[in-house]
């Protein structure tokens, strides 16, 4: 039985002080932000509008899941298992759901505060540096949250239960993810239905600008930036690091023991330290951009991460892996293989590293100044179907690029294994904890984005900001856009590695079962529980993983259509029976289209959930543990070339809309400009609601996995062998998953009726 020793108990309750050292710092850079002019009274007014509508989407968002989770909490206590560990377990869900609910409220909350703050930031004559300061730090406090919440509940778990911690920290992952997940969806379906029907009917019908305060979608859509892009980024980013965290500490406690469970915590406590250093460094220096600044700070940050890991690793790991108390069987290691020291502070490395590169790709695929999207901008000149071409062309090649690059890492940490297995496995969940050192100026970095959009929208509404202003918060607002696509990028890899170590996890769990039965027998039997690829059962597992990516990214994208369309008839209504609000001398109706937007978001939210939580649930059931290892599989590959296509295609589609907008091929309100007005809407699901929802889609399905596992195997086997039970979850599980997607196909035949219905009454008047 795996014990801590009195150093390993001084280690983690000092990674615990850290942690809350982590939120103390957040709470001194909020003050900051918010200490900060708030502007003028026309700009306080339209915040005011965005914070009331994002604080009444979020409450109503968290009362409806409040139920899922109890739900939840109840089945997790029903899996197998000791008693204390599976009540843990279920409250350590909780835990990991209303952190990740915290978080997310957390960054939408100063995420409404900030952007009047840079708005107002940018009628001064330094207002860019200002404005980019404020914009960055409110995202740093974001990420001092993510960091010090994540350890908190990782290290408190590791106190408390000492060898159980992984399997109880199993549901605090499950629960971070999975209501990232929910956050993800529902957030990107409100912010792009808003922003899809604001821009198709305000820019391309009506000809009026992006954010013009006639546009009744216009509040709408600042509420879903910070529904969507703040709230949901940031669950979705402590949800990583919540899951790889615990990854990492399933499989360093089979492959090194003791230090095995200890050594993977103090490698994110070093995370803490430098997200501090990176929010504190990027500060824009005299007339650069923005994005070198926020590049400068995350570069340090990330090579001040990986030194620091390699004093820990030296300082707290021995020479050899003989003697550590790990179960897998590592085999005969040689070279730098042998030594623990050196492989875990290189597979740190390597996840650092890994960051940088796609960083860098993403940059170049999705920047205003790089060729592909200035290429997709070129193309505006022949039209809106060339525009979309060009977009999806390079989101299909960057996704080989920087999958390629992910797979590369996942090779390398491999080599550094010396071929083995298990000790691959635990260097690539290291390798996910490297990278994830940095989340802290990655969080940031995303909320970057969403604070400069809204200071640009509530700029142009209030009409407060001069011309250089304006131009100040449209520089910013670019740079937004790409460090939310860089972020969306590392958000993947994470995703990736954390899904690949918890592949092992899940290895792990079979194994552990297996080990518990005598015979696991032949034939059908058998081939349920071996996970030979070359098994037919086993591709039909990863047939159906990948399938369901591609499910869920449809339903997803469906799912804003239809929201978007009831914004668009409502916008026209508006423009059609109000006439005055054209002239200014009404005022339109914002609270109409938030409640829309409210409405089918939540109404869309169930779908995708059930899909993810029951696919694997079906297929284990139903096909055994082999089969389900091929789901993941599937799931994993098709997951990652999805994800980036939808983040980086949607990336390019928006900044090649703010080069026309800035001047070229013929600037705002020529044929061009209404080109890539329909790229970017095209784009807006594609990057905001469908892509990043993906991240968290691949990790639940991963731990559901992970938790069902031992329940597959016990009724799978000879001896305890309940097949009847074990195909009427299988039928349940399938009938809910598939049961909600045909009530979403019949609601949207509903939706389609009543859209031709509203239409014929609004040409009759």
């Amino acid at each position: 039985m795996l014990t801590l020793g009195t150093g390993s108990i001084v280690i983690v309750t000092t990674i615990a002080l850290v942690a809350l050292g982590a939120l103390a710092c957040a709470l001194v850079l909020r003050r900051q932000v918010l200490a900060a002019d708030e502007g003028t009274a026309s700009m306080r007014e339209i915040a005011r509008a965005v914070q009331e509508g994002a604080s009444a989407y979020l409450n109503r968002q968290f009362r409806t899941l409040a139920l899922f989770a109890v739900v939840v909490f109840a089945l997790l206590f029903l899996l197998p298992g000791d008693g204390g560990v599976r009540l843990g377990r279920s409250i350590a869900f909780l835990f990991g759901a209303a952190f990740s609910a915290a978080i997310g409220y957390l960054g939408m909350w100063l995420a409404v505060r900030a952007n009047v703050r840079v708005a107002a930031a940018a009628t001064r004559p330094d207002g860019r540096a200002v404005g980019a300061r404020l914009a960055f730090r409110t995202g740093g406090v974001v990420g001092m949250c993510v960091v010090g919440l994540g350890l908190l509940g990782a290290a408190l778990v590791v106190l408390v239960y000492r060898a159980d911690a992984p399997a109880v920290l199993e549901g605090f992952g499950f629960g971070a993810a999975l209501l990232a997940m929910f956050m993800r969806v529902g957030g990107g379906i409100f912010t792009k239905a808003a922003d899809v029907g604001a821009d198709l009917v305000g820019k391309v019908e009506q000809g009026i600008p992006e954010d013009d305060p006639r546009n009744a979608a216009t509040i709408a859509d600042n509420v879903g930036d910070n529904v969507g892009d703040c709230a949901g980024m940031a669950a979705d980013l402590f949800e990583s690091y919540a899951v790889t965290l615990v990854a990492a500490l399933i499989l360093g406690r089979a492959v090194m023991g003791e230090q095995g469970l200890v050594f993977p915590l103090i490698v994110t406590a070093v995370g803490a330290l430098v997200a501090l250093l990176g929010v504190l460094a990027t500060r824009v220096r005299g007339s650069e951009s923005g994005l070198a600044a926020i590049n400068r700070g995350f570069y340090l940050s990330a090579v001040v991460g990986v030194v620091l890991a390699a004093v820990a690793a030296f300082a707290y790991l021995p020479s050899s892996f003989e003697g550590l108390g790990g179960t897998a069987q590592l085999g005969t290691l040689t070279g730098i293989s042998a030594d623990p020291r050196v492989v875990a502070s290189l597979a740190v490395a390597v996840g650092v590293l890994l960051a940088g590169v796609i960083l860098w790709i993403t940059g170049y695929f999705t920047g205003t100044t790089s060729k592909p999207t200035l290429h997709v901008a070129a193309t505006s000149r022949t039209g809106a179907a060339t525009v979309v071409l060009s977009g999806i062309g390079v989101g299909f090649e960057s996704a080989v690029y920087t999958a390629g690059i992910i797979a590369a890492a996942i090779c390398a940490v491999f080599l550094l294994a010396g071929g083995s297995v298990w000790l691959s496995l635990f260097l690539v969940a290291l390798a996910g904890c490297g990278l994830l050192t940095t989340v802290g100026v990655i969080v940031a970095m995303d909320t970057f984005g969403p604070v400069s959009d809204n200071a640009q929208g509530i700029a142009e509404m209030s009409g407060d900001v001069d011309e250089a202003g304006a131009q100040t918060l449209t520089d910013l607002d670019a740079v937004g856009n790409t460090t939310k696509a860089i972020t969306k990028g590392i958000a993947i890899a994470t995703a990736v590695l954390a899904a690949t170590a918890l592949f092992g996890s899940y290895a792990d769990a079979v194994a552990h079962a297996l080990s518990q039965v005598s015979e696991a027998g032949t034939g059908l039997v058998g081939a349920m529980l071996s996970f030979e690829i070359v098994s037919p059962v086993t591709l039909v597992g990863v047939i159906l993983g990948a399938a369901t990516v591609f499910l869920f990214s449809g339903l997803a994208v469906d799912a804003v259509t239809r929201a978007a369309g009831a914004i668009v008839l409502e916008v026209r209504r508006q423009f059609r029976e109000h006439p005055g609000i054209m002239t200014f001398q009404e005022r339109p109706e914002y609270g109409r289209v938030v409640d829309i937007c409210t409405r089918d978001s939540l109404r869309e939210l169930a779908t995708p959930g059930l899909l993810a939580a029951f696919a694997p649930i079906a297929v284990g059931f139903g096909l055994g543990v082999g089969p389900l290892a091929g789901f993941l599989a599937g799931a994993i590959a098709a997951g990652v070339l999805m994800a980036i296509f939808l983040a980086n295609s949607g990336g390019a589609w928006d900044n090649a809309k703010k080069i026309v907008e800035d001047g070229a091929h013929g600037g705002k309100g020529s044929e061009a400009h209404a080109a890539t007005v329909i790229g970017d809407t095209v784009g807006d699901p594609f990057k905001d609601t469908a892509g990043p929802a993906i991240n968290p889609l691949i990790k639940v399905m991963n731990l559901v996995s992970v938790l069902i596992a031992p329940a597959v195997v016990a009724m799978s086997v000879p001896a305890d062998a309940n097949h009847a039970l074990r195909i009427g979850i299988a039928v349940v599980a399938a009938a809910i998953a598939f049961g909600a997607v045909i009530l979403s196909r019949l609601r949207a035949a509903r939706v389609d009726q009543e859209t031709a219905e509203r239409e014929a009454v609004g040409a009759e008047r």
